[in-house]
Order: C-alpha cells, then structure tokens, then sequence
C-alpha cells in the first residue's frame, strides 16, 4: 500500500503521456475517434481490443507517424503532430520496437543497434561499440554484434531490435506486438525481460498487444478499444476490468481462455 506522501507524490507528478480527444481517421474512414487517457511514468500501459480495433494505429499516431484528425497526443509536454516534434533530425525520448522487428537484413546485429548513435550521436568509434554492446547484454544478447538478423531466431530478433530501441537511452518505449510469432516460452521470456527493464532503468511502457497471458503478467494499467463502437470503452488496471467492468465486451475479451468453474460435486 502507498503511503501518504507518496500518493500525493503520485497525483502531483504530471504523465508522461496525454493523449486528448484524439480521432484516428484515414480519408472518411475512421478508426477510432474521441479517445482520451494518460500514462503515468514507470508504468506498462497495454493498447488492447480485438482485431482491427486500430490499436497499431494508434501507437503509431502517439509516436508521430501519423497525424490526428482530430485531437492530441503529448509527451512530455510536446504535440506529437506539431512541425518541430515531427523533426526526424532530432532524436526523440522515446524508443520504438516495431512489430517485425525492422531490423536491416543487410546489417549485422550491432550495426543495427549502433545506427540510431550514428545518427544522433558524436560518440567515438570505441564508446559506440561499448554502447552497442552493453545494450545488447542488456536484453541477453551478449557477443550477437557480429551476427546477422537472418541467423537469429524470432525471439532473438525481437531482443536484438529492443536493444537498437534503448540505443538512446529513452525514458519511454513503446513495443508494437512484441510476443506476435513467439512461442509460449519465448513469448514469457520477453515478458520477463520487459519487467526487468522496467526495474532497472525506471523506464515507461507503452505496448500494443492482444496476448492476455503478456496483458496479464506486464500491464499494471491499459485502456480498451471497440471495433464496434470506434472508441475506448475502459480504461484501467486489466485484471480489475476483467473482474468488475461494466461493459460485457471488456469482461468477455479478457477472460477468453479462462478455465470453467468446476462444478460442485462433479467427477
């Protein structure tokens, strides 16, 4: 339980995030439209709903690949959609894994994790390498610098790219999809890894999934978007929704899978 001084330390610290009546839109088709909410720092906030719910889409609006229709993103305090954030010479505080990886087939694993410092940094050739390497231990890659992306196995893939997405050092990441291909042991192995990040390096989550063993095990706080109604139905802690929302869809989405209830006297 959160003592006093530290739940008023809580209310008064701004999010790092705000998202404000955002509408995603592609022409006349929208998406999802009037969706609002915050992500407090440090936590992992998970993006759910069913498929086709727009939820890459808006990861995507949230880290300024697309422009709202209507509406706002902000991170620390910056519209995403303004011209100065949308400044691709500039690093930005956030790290990004997308949901293939992207990783360059034509660069080794280091070379790929070492291109976001080449970028938007001036480290020396010896200080790039120790930043490449110790990203790579980080994620338990140690030693994969020389490899190529093609000899790696899917969650290794997954790993390697999350180390080129803390190459900047960034106080927020945001993973689309990480477990999508990964079997069950790789899948909570990432898992894991994404719970050790947080820990060790204080850093916010942002994750996009539709995988309820990861929502579950990761996700202290997440929000809901319908197909069918085209908005964010629930926003909150996933297993409080799953046990007490109002709304039957939200109930239903997050206990697929569950086991029935054994009935009394049964053999």
């Amino acid at each position: 339980m959160c003592s006093a001084s530290e739940m008023t330390e809580t209310a008064a610290t701004p999010p790092c995030i705000a998202v404000e009546n955002l509408t995603m839109a592609f022409g006349d088709h929208v998406v999802q439209r009037d969706v609002s909410f915050r992500v407090r720092r440090r936590s992992i906030f998970a993006i759910i709903g069913g498929s086709g719910s727009g939820k890459s889409t808006l990861l995507k609006h949230m880290v300024g690949l697309l422009a709202p229709a209507t509406g706002s993103v902000h991170i620390e305090g910056v519209d995403m959609a303004a011209d100065d954030a949308r400044d691709y010479r500039r690093p930005y505080p956030f790290g990004v894994l997308f949901q293939g990886g992207a990783l360059w087939s034509s660069m080794t694993v280091g070379e790929n994790v070492a291109l976001p410092l080449q970028l938007y940094t001036r480290y020396s050739a010896d200080a790039m390498a120790d930043q490449v390497a110790f990203k790579l231990a980080l994620v338990g890659l140690g030693g994969a610098a020389a490899v190529s992306p093609a000899d790696l196995s899917g969650g290794m893939r997954k790993r390697a790219a999350l180390a080129r997405a803390l190459a900047l050092d960034p106080q927020i990441l945001f993973l689309d999809e990480p477990s999508a291909g990964l079997d069950p042991i790789n899948s909570r192995r990432l898992d894991d890894l994404i719970l050790q990040l947080r820990e060790a390096l204080g850093v916010t989550i942002v994750v996009v999934t539709h995988e309820l063993a990861s929502i579950f095990a990761i996700a202290d706080d997440c929000i809901f978007l319908d197909t069918e109604r085209k908005t964010a139905i629930a926003h909150g802690d996933p297993k409080v929704l799953r046990d007490h929302s109002k709304d039957p869809t939200v109930r239903e989405f997050l206990s697929r899978g569950a086991p029935a209830p054994v009935a009394e006297g049964g053999g």
